[in-house]
Parts: C-alpha cells; structure tokens; sequence
C-alpha cells in the first residue's frame, strides 16, 4: 500500500459513496461517510501511524510523529473533508482517466450530453499532456475533497518512506459534513493538537486562500390562511403565493451567485417548502464584510415585510443564524502559517497566487475556533457537478506542496 500513487489513492477513494445530508439530524449526516474513515485509518495504520483512528462522529486523526532534535517546532495539521456534496448524485462513481489530455473537449463515456469543454473550463489549456480524471457522466468525480485526501495520505507515505526529510510532529485530519456547513461541530481541538493547520481543498495549481465569504443563513417561516378553497373568497391566503412572491421579489439583475463575482456577495435561496396553510424559504447570505451581510440581510427582511403587509391575516418568522466568518480576520494576527505556505510553493517550482475564495472551506471555522487554518490547493475543478475534474500531475505537485510545508516549518523553527 505505502507504493500506492495519490492516483491509485484517489481512485479507490472517489468510489466510496460519502454524500452529505443537509435535511438530516444525526453526526455525521449520513453513515456512509464512515465506511471511508475506516478505509482511511486501517490504511494509516498500515502506514505506520499506530494512533490513526475514527472517533463516533467520523472525524478521522492521526499523527506522523516529528522526527527532528529542534524542539520549538509547531505542530501543523493538514485537513480535508470526506463528505461530497449532496446537489448531485456520488454513489457508483466510475472514475475514467484520460490520459495525455489532447486540448479538446471531454466528452463523457456514460451520458454523451455531459462534456467538459475547453471554452468552459479554461484552466484546462494548462493540462496539455497531463492526465484528467473525470467521472463517467451520470455523478459527481468526488475531487472535492477526496483529492485533498489522497494528497495528504500520499504525504503520510512520503514522510513514512523517507525519514532523511526532517519536520516536526504532524497531525492528520479528515472531517465530514463539511459539505453540508457542518464539518467542525463536533472536532476535538485538543485532541487534535494542533498549532496550525492547512485545509487541503483548493482548487488552482499554485493557489492558496486566505480570506473567505462570511455566511449566515436565513429561514423565513411563513404562516398564511387556509380555508376550503371552494369557499375561499375574501379569505384565502396561499403560502405557497406568498412564499414564491418573496422570492420573486429578490434581485433580478445583482445579489445572487449568477450575477455576482470578486468581492461581491449575494442573497440565495436554497430551500422551498411550501402548502397551502404554510411555507418555509431558506436562503443563504454570502459578503467578504460583516456590515454586508448585515445590509443583505435588512433588504430581505424589508422585502418580505412588503410582501406580507398585502396578506393582513398572515404572518412570519425571520430567523438568521451565523454560519462562519471571513477567516481573513485571524490569518492576518499569524502571517507566517500563510507566508510559510507560499514559500513552500515557490521551493517545489510554483508561482503562488493568493486569493479570496467566494465559498468557505472547513478553515473558515477552525481559524475563529483558535486554529489558524488557510486553504491550499487540491487541484480540483468543477465540483458539486458532473462535469468535475482533476489533473493526475496537480494531485501530484499538492502531495509535494505538503511535504514542503512540513520542511519550511522545521527549517525555520528555533533549537
């Protein structure tokens, strides 16, 4: 096992079906996502990591001890989730590698209709020779995160094989749920043990991010009045009306995903569940700033004022809950965990590139729970689709990236 390649890794990983459930109520969401945390841990232990293990909520943790006489060496973490995402259908995942990728369209062998074309997905003009891996057509890949998994126990390889390459004590983090906003409820930070930590869940060859969204997400509970509809007139109000009125009433034209891009947030329904008598809307709120969020979340709330106040014998409930921060605000307190990350690219022959990701990635939590955590890249691409794909040759240069981390921490740490 410890020759495995991070593709033969990543194959064996993407075929195990681990989606996310956000309508469930249990941790993890779905039980499934434990069947990899056993894969992954008898694996490590194979490895020689003896405390490799999955605790009841499916968190995978593991050490690969230090291995060098400096003593003032932080400990570093390097983590990826194990869930996919629960938009498109991850179970049967056939993996088809294409080999020495020619520069043109990608058709998919098992739904024709499915292509990833180059026009589409420019990062593919720089995989010219390289090797893509996609799904077949009729799932998601899994790329997201499994490729970040099988970098970081391709890394676990490395260190294990190669005792010459000195770093200090590593912890090893594999989480679930996080596809669903909820991959750090039930982490044991002091059993983790970390110092610092690196999400392994980016996408770009060479980029690493350091700022995120602030999320919040809103539920608006929608209670109209029910009558016998033959019966109805002057007193009938439809909740699924007043519901599809509120959000007919967003933005058509600025403040959703599809119209916004950089630094620009944006208000997104995710959820309808309407009857007659009642209706449930759940939206999410994405801003790089609190006070944006805040000014989002006002103009929602006038908008369903406004629409409520034409049905006078309903009523509503307007809930937001927090769901994380910009991790910005604590990476800027420890320059180094991302000036060490970015040294450790330029070492392994790439060019960094810095830069906010309109998403946010377990880091986001970790960082304000007293984890410094930035977000490196995976190499994946397209995800949460059935176009998803990655480069066998970036999976390759992540694991590397890993391994460099580790070495610029001991290099730089004092005796």
């Amino acid at each position: 096992m410890s020759q495995d390649t991070v593709l033969d890794r990543f194959i064996r990983y993407v075929q195990v079906d681990t989606q996310s459930d956000p309508s469930s109520d249990t941790f993890p969401s779905t039980e499934r996502q434990k069947d990899l945390g056993r894969m992954l841990v008898a694996e490590l232990i194979a490895l020689g990591i003896p405390d490799a293990h999955m605790d009841e909520y499916g968190y995978v943790y593991g050490t690969v001890p230090a291995n060098t006489s400096k003593k003032e060496v932080p400990v570093i973490c390097f983590c990826s989730h194990m869930d996919t995402s629960p938009d498109v259908s991850g179970a049967g995942v056939k993996p088809v590698v294409h080999y020495g990728y020619d520069g043109g369209d990608i058709v998919l062998p098992d739904d024709p209709h499915q292509v990833i074309r180059l026009r589409d997905h420019p990062d593919l003009a720089s995989q010219i020779g390289n090797d893509i891996v996609t799904a077949s057509g009729t799932t998601l890949l899994g790329a997201d995160n499994k490729a970040g998994v099988a970098e970081i126990m391709s890394a676990v390889a490395f260190f294990q094989s190669r005792p010459e390459v000195k770093h200090g004590k590593i912890k090893i983090l594999f989480t679930p749920d996080e596809e669903v906003g909820r991959g750090t409820e039930k982490l044991d930070l002091k059993k983790l043990g970390a110092d610092f930590a690196y999400t392994v869940d980016g996408e770009t060859l060479g980029s690493l991010e350091d700022e995120t969204f602030s999320a919040d997400g809103v539920t608006i509970r929608i209670q109209g009045v029910s009558t016998h509809p033959g019966f109805a007139f002057g007193k009938m109000e439809n909740a699924i009306k007043i519901a599809s009125d509120i959000v007919s009433a967003l933005p058509k034209d600025s403040l959703s995903p599809e119209t916004t891009r950089d630094r620009e947030g944006f208000l997104h329904p995710v959820r309808l569940e309407a009857q007659q008598e009642s209706a449930v809307i759940e939206l999410i709120v994405r801003d790089f700033e609190e006070k944006g969020l805040k000014e989002k979340e006002a103009l929602l709330l006038s908008l369903t004022e406004q629409v409520i106040s034409r049905y006078p014998g309903s009523t509503f409930e307007f809930e937001v809950k927090e769901q994380y921060r910009n991790m910005g605000a604590i990476l800027a307190k420890h320059p180094e965990v991302v000036d060490r990350a970015l040294k450790a690219m330029e070492l392994t022959g790439l060019t960094p590139v810095r830069q906010s990701i309109r998403g946010g990635t377990d880091g986001s939590r970790l960082s304000f729970m007293g984890l410094p955590c930035p977000n490196i890249f995976a190499g994946e691409h397209a995800f949460h689709s059935k176009l998803e794909w990655v480069s066998v040759q970036d999976m390759e240069k992540a694991a590397e990236v890993i391994v460099k981390i580790a070495e610029v921490w001991e290099a730089e740490a004092h005796r």
